[in-house]
């Protein structure tokens, strides 16, 4: 086997699972999960209709590159949402649809890093989605961590950084909205991620699989293809997005995405990918043109979260600190306790799952920024959030946080 996948850590929910392997829930309670992020609101109805209208398609294999209508149909969301000139973006070079984000974030560093180089290095935040580090591993690169601290807004610090890691870094990861502290990354902050690319000679993969999501319906988050395009870069040189229909129309078992940017760099992923095999059946693209082509459900989802947060921020900001962060359906509380004796408290007295935030950072030099935290995923109904915390409550009260 490659021995790279010694270096793999366990994912978080594996060791979830090995923490409360000796825990009884309490089932005089119902259960409630606020620990995966998955999307609990109804699936997008015009995906789900064209889906079955499309279901002959399963009796063809699919192109790779997907096809002209769903290229077309991504085009015109990317240029509609962050506003970029529709003939700036050329369906053939600067988009490829992919199986989900995670599949594509994976992907997109084994056919970009060459370990070859010394030092190799990919940076990412940490906390973060383990998929970059794991990705980075595979690929032979070290992985550097930028902490994700209330300093900083919870956005990965790229100040954490000596100019010669800099130097040997040659992917970055970025996720905006954050996962799991929603933070979003503001014009300022992509632009000077874009001054340290050009400085340095890396490529920027931005994560923004949770984009739709957000607070201020007036203030949508820009994407790093918004800035790209502002700065007049021809080509979108070493800028590449990933986006899903996951979050954005709760399709996560549809594994529909896809990716955007730099044309050169798409260009030899779609060779990688030709070797690779994950492409989109006829009828997935034909649910996504229809998703990708549908703003109502989205602005519909928006505000099912924002629901969600205006009834659970009152109940929560007593027990610990924690704030409404601008995006994304996370909260990122912390607590004067172990996380990990919250999370076992919760599911032995109220039958209710959480992560703990450690589990989802690493620890540098003795230091571990997600200890103390729980990731709380408001993906269940307003009701279910309601009485999570309110349970989380009693757990806190009961441990004397």
């Amino acid at each position: 086997m490659n021995p790279r996948l010694d270096t793999l850590q366990p994912y978080p929910f594996e060791r979830l699972a090995a923490l409360l392997v000796d825990t009884r829930a309490n089932t005089r309670q119902p259960p409630i999960s606020l620990a995966i992020g998955e999307p609990q609101h109804p699936p997008a109805e015009v995906a789900r209709t064209a889906l079955i209208e499309a279901l002959d398609g399963i009796a063809h294999y699919p192109p790779t590159k997907g096809s002209d209508a769903l290229r077309e149909a991504i085009g015109d969301w990317l240029a509609r949402r962050f506003n970029i000139a529709r003939q700036s973006i050329d369906d053939k070079r600067h988009i490829l649809p992919a199986a989900g984000t995670r599949e594509a974030l994976f992907s997109f560093a084994q056919a970009l890093v060459d370990p070859s180089r010394p030092g190799a290095a990919v940076a990412m935040p940490n906390p973060g989605y383990q998929i970059y580090e794991g990705a980075a591993l595979l690929a032979g690169a070290e992985p550097l961590y930028l902490p994700c601290l209330p300093d900083t807004d919870f956005l990965a610090d790229l100040d954490a950084l000596s100019s010669a890691d800099w130097d040997r870094v040659q992917l970055l990861y970025i996720c905006s909205p954050g996962n799991p502290t929603g933070a979003v990354a503001d014009r300022a902050y992509l632009e000077r991620a874009l001054e340290l690319a050009d400085k340095h000679d890396f490529v920027i993969a931005s994560d923004e699989c949770y984009s739709e999501i957000y607070a201020d319906e007036t203030a949508p988050p820009p994407g790093l293809l918004d800035i790209a395009h502002a700065q007049g870069r021809d080509d979108f040189a070493r800028c590449v997005v990933f986006h899903s229909l996951s979050k954005r129309s709760n399709l996560p078992g549809l594994r529909s995405g896809f990716v955007a940017g730099d044309g050169a760099l798409l260009g030899e992923y779609l060779r990688y990918r030709t070797y690779h095999g994950a492409t989109l059946g006829h009828h997935v693209q034909a649910a996504s043109i229809a998703a990708w082509r549908d703003e109502i459900h989205v602005r519909e989802n928006r505000d099912r979260y924002r629901a969600k947060y205006a009834a659970v921020m009152p109940l929560i900001e007593p027990l610990c600190e924690v704030t409404r962060p601008p995006g994304s359906f996370y909260l990122w509380p912390a607590f004067d306790a172990s996380d990990e004796a919250l999370t076992i408290a919760a599911l032995r007295d109220e039958n209710l799952r959480v992560v703990p935030g450690r589990y989802l950072a690493r620890e540098i030099d003795g230091f571990n920024p997600g200890a103390g935290r729980l990731r709380l995923s408001l993906v269940a109904s307003t009701d279910d959030c309601v009485e999570a915390v309110t349970r989380l409550a009693r757990v806190c009260e009961a441990l004397t946080v």
